[in-house]
Formats: structure tokens, sequence, C-alpha cells
């Protein structure tokens, strides 16, 4: 079968308060503004890993147009309940990145942990979704 894709450039989760991620994702977890966009309809609000500007996470508000206020208020319900998206990034050090971010008042929800294939530990941000960092084995 031949590809027809070359790259993922974007991925999504919901946020409650997009001035109030860009705090935490970038002021708090060191990631980098891509895009902060005013569209008139939405704002285009986009972060990722410094020196890596080919994948973005795209931290979008619950609402029109794509969405109803009907819908978007029960998303922003699951969001709170932690049902709606989770992140995983990569670290070379976790117990590092752990205590850096432990530092900067990162509230985890569990802590670095052996597994399988690595080290993780997980946090949710300020609105409930599931962030983790695994130190990948070697």
């Amino acid at each position: 079968m031949r590809h027809v894709f070359n790259a993922i450039t974007h991925s999504q989760i919901y946020v409650l308060d997009q001035d109030q991620a860009l705090d935490f994702y970038v002021g708090t977890l060191g990631l980098e503004v891509g895009a902060d966009v005013d569209l008139g309809f939405m704002r285009w609000l986009t972060v990722g890993v410094p020196g890596c500007p080919e994948r973005q996470v795209l931290l979008e508000k619950p609402g029109g147009p794509a969405l109803s206020e009907e819908t978007a208020q029960q998303v922003r319900e699951l969001v709170t309940k932690g049902a709606m998206g989770s992140l995983i990034f990569s670290t070379d050090d976790c117990r590092k990145t752990y205590e850096t971010l432990r530092g900067r008042g990162v509230e985890f929800t569990e802590e670095p942990t052996e597994r399988p294939y690595g080290m993780d530990c997980g946090l949710r941000d300020p609105f409930g979704n599931h962030i983790r960092f695994t130190q990948p084995k070697t």
C-alpha cells in the first residue's frame, strides 16, 4: 500500500481557559508557543517541545464553530473528569524532570515508576487532562 501522508503535525486537547493553559504548558512545563492566532471564531493556540516545531498540540477551548453550546458543556464536564485526552512526552531523565516540575508546583498523580518500557510518571493539567512523561529504556 502506498503511503499518502508523511507526518502527523498537530494533535488536539481541550482546555477550559487558553490563557491558563498557556501559563501551564509554557510557563510551567517549558513548552514553547507554536502559534497564537485570533481567527475571529476561535483562538488557534499551539504549543510544542522546544526545537521540535514539526509536532504541535492545539490547546482548544470547547465551543463553536465545531461544537454546539450543549455539546461544549458536555465536553467541559468530561475534561474536568479527566476523560477527554492525554499527552505523553519523552525525557532523558524522568526523575530529574519530575523533581524540576515538582519544584515548579506541579502536582503529580504518580511518581516515577519503573515499567517494562522504561521509567514514567503521571500528572494532570489544571483542567483534568492526563499527562505522562517517559524515559524509555535504551
